[in-house]
């Protein structure tokens, strides 16, 4: 593809799915017909800049319409948004789920990661490709994790096209609370399919994120995975959220209490299950006080740094530049991991809730909520409670009718794991490549936009609802001294009830076993997912805190607890964690970009052999590996290797 601006023209389809999101343009320097007014205007500096963040969602609703990015809609978008073409083309090759290349209107996503690979996601995969064969008009994707490992093997299929209607509200019509649960979900569920969900800001920016119909389809055999691919629109609903919550409705349960209890469409039912009572309290503490509150709790960052949120919240506070922006980060692609989209699928007004308290106590009157692309039903489900609270006066210009001005604005990202970092983030929502950036200068002085930024990730801002609707004191009793509160575990594997389980902090990996159901034949376990370690069938009695596992040599990351038992093996399993860090490194720093390559030759070289005809690559992968920890910019290279060194080094592969 020609990296500057070419001949090359948008299609009817392209340019009318860019306008529907962008308005229609105002010049010929943005694509429309020449007059002679175009010779008199122009535009460039700060307005140009303001609309670069842009570019995610117009290659976003490009590549919904018509399944891939061509290089005449690359252009009309470049022109669009006066962002340079090679740089465009830059941020459509860097995400897994956009294509510069014609491909299928509908392509069949099949996660081949960890848990869905060890229940015969390759075996899945052949089959459906048998049946599909090369003229179906679908594309079959190798995929990493999809986020729904409790049903593993997974699958997810997306058919571009055209949104068979918009209606003049929200994708999912408002209702009173109580009314007909199942239509709501029905109709929630035929949205979705048919037109897909999208956002909404009052300033022509619409049709973000539509799709003209996805499926999901777990746990996929070959014949719901062929369903799913070639009729879309009629494939099964999903089961309901709380089918992966084995708890659900448990007297004990504190952030996934509302989980299969309440309907998470109706506003009306969050408020009458305890809903709403976080924020009026935080509005009567005042930002200061909801501070200090976060602080006496001790919760700490539930996205594996364990970063006390308190002290996070109060230097974003202190920045006097302005504006503050708020960031949830819901980009949750650690294999393994699925308690977010749990929350977010069951209880979505929470989460509005708590990033409206977020804000409110850093500053922000703006907060962005970065969403995996890879979760329709999560996408469909915030997406209506942000417009019901919107229309009952919860986000706006005057939320509750306390002065404080807040909204919040979704972003859909498209398969990159790598903005799962922060940093990475910013520049995903800026419209940039979702590479990391070096640190200082740290994100409360200077992040998204340049602006002093907190970004939490799903459960922790979830955690403080029970901080200002219990107390600090009683939340802090929770747990341990030094890991305060109850902790989502995401258990999958070798277990007869996989699910997102809550526990206080300080149970033992065997109490937490013992409830999922492990099989006989326990191999290893993995915590943390692809970024954390093995432990040993010996190691049950590890207690399940941040201190605990960090005093084991180990980590308790995003909370994946995954186990295996003596069928699954272990050479396969680490060289299907090399070849994922192999490709989801963003090239950017040369320890992880050679790095994640040179592990995953190694890895497969000995993945037949042991003992001294592995010696050798055994070396060489400690010393890249050292290198990857040392020197990689950020988490991903420095955590490459983990999971590795720990096979190595606890359970003796390779001996």
């Amino acid at each position: 593809m020609d990296l500057r601006f070419g001949d090359s023209k948008p299609t009817d389809e392209e340019r009318e799915a860019v306008d529907a999101l962008l308005g229609p343009p105002e010049s010929s320097w943005e694509g429309a017909d020449r007059t002679d007014t175009d010779l008199r205007w122009a535009r460039g500096g700060r307005e140009a800049r303001d609309r670069r963040d842009l570019l995610l969602p117009a290659l976003h609703a490009v590549n919904d319409r018509v399944g891939w990015i061509s290089e005449g809609a690359l252009d009309y978008v470049c022109r669009r948004l006066t962002v340079p073409p090679a740089e465009a083309y830059g941020v459509a090759t860097f995400y897994a789920m956009f294509s510069v290349r014609p491909r299928p209107a509908t392509v069949l996503h099949v996660c081949t990661d960890l848990a869905c690979t060890a229940a015969g996601a390759a075996e899945l995969c052949a089959d459906v490709e048998g049946r599909l064969g090369p003229e179906s008009g679908v594309r079959v994707e190798r995929s990493p994790c999809l986020g729904l490992c409790e049903r593993a093997p997974a699958a997810l299929a997306v058919r571009a096209g055209k949104p068979s209607a918009r209606p003049a509200q929200g994708d999912i019509p408002a209702r009173p609370a109580f009314e007909d649960a199942e239509a709501v979900r029905a109709e929630e569920a035929r949205v979705v399919r048919e037109r897909g969900p999208r956002g909404r800001d009052g300033k022509g920016r619409q049709g973000r994120g539509t799709l003209r119909a996805t499926a999901v389809c777990a746990p996929a055999t070959p014949a719901t995975a062929l369903q799913a691919a070639t009729a879309p629109e009629s494939a099964p609903a999903e089961p309901d959220p709380a089918l992966a919550v084995p708890q659900a409705g448990a007297p004990s349960l504190t952030l996934l209490t509302r989980v299969g209890t309440t309907d998470p469409a109706s506003l009306d039912d969050y408020r009458a299950h305890g809903g709403y009572t976080a924020l009026r309290r935080a509005f009567d503490l005042g930002p200061a006080g909801v501070i200090r509150e976060v602080t006496d709790a001790g919760l700490l960052g539930r996205g594996g740094a364990a970063f006390p949120t308190g002290r996070k919240w109060q230097a974003t506070a202190a920045q006097p530049d302005h504006p503050h922006y708020l960031v949830c980060n819901a980009d949750e692609s650690e294999p393994g991991t699925f308690k977010d989209r749990v929350l977010m699928e069951g209880d979505p007004y929470a989460l509005v809730e708590a990033m409206t308290v977020a804000a409110y106590a850093t500053g922000a009157h703006r907060g962005y909520l970065y969403l995996r692309g890879e979760y329709p039903r999560a996408l469909a489900r915030l997406t209506h409670a942000i417009e019901r609270a919107r229309a009952r006066g919860l986000l706006g210009d005057d939320v509750m009718g306390r002065g404080y001005a807040f909204d919040i604005e979704i972003r859909r990202g498209a398969g990159a794991y790598v903005c799962g970092e922060e940093t990475a983030l910013f520049n995903s929502i800026e419209g940039r490549r979702g590479e990391p950036r070096s640190k200082p200068p740290f994100p409360v002085e200077k992040g998204l936009f340049g602006k002093p930024t907190v970004a939490n990730n799903v459960e922790t801002l979830v955690n403080v609802l029970p901080i200002l609707t219990l107390g600090a004191r009683a939340y802090a009793a929770i747990g341990t001294p030094a890991s305060t509160g109850p902790k989502l575990f995401c258990v999958s594997g070798s277990v007869a009830r996989p699910g997102v389980y809550e526990l206080p902090f300080g149970a033992t990996l065997g109490e937490l076993l013992t409830l999922a159901g492990v099989r006989d034949h326990l191999r290893a376990v993995l915590l943390g997912g692809a970024a954390g370690g093995f432990v040993r069938p010996d190691e049950l009695d590890l207690p399940l805190t941040f201190e605990g596992t960090r005093e084991a040599g180990t980590t308790l990351g995003s909370g994946v607890v995954m186990a295996f038992d003596d069928t699954v093996p272990l050479p396969r399993l680490l060289l299907r964690i090399a070849e994922f860090f192999r490709d989801e490194s963003c090239g950017q720093c040369v320890p992880c970009r050679v790095g994640t390559v040179r592990q995953e030759e190694a890895l497969r070289r000995i993945a037949e052999r042991t003992g001294d005809a592995a010696a050798g690559d055994v070396a060489l992968l400690r010393e890249v590996g050292r290198a990857m920890r040392d020197a990689s910019i950020c988490g991903l290279g420095q955590t490459a290797w983990n999971a590795v060194e720990s096979a190595i080094d606890r359970l003796g592969a390779y001996e």
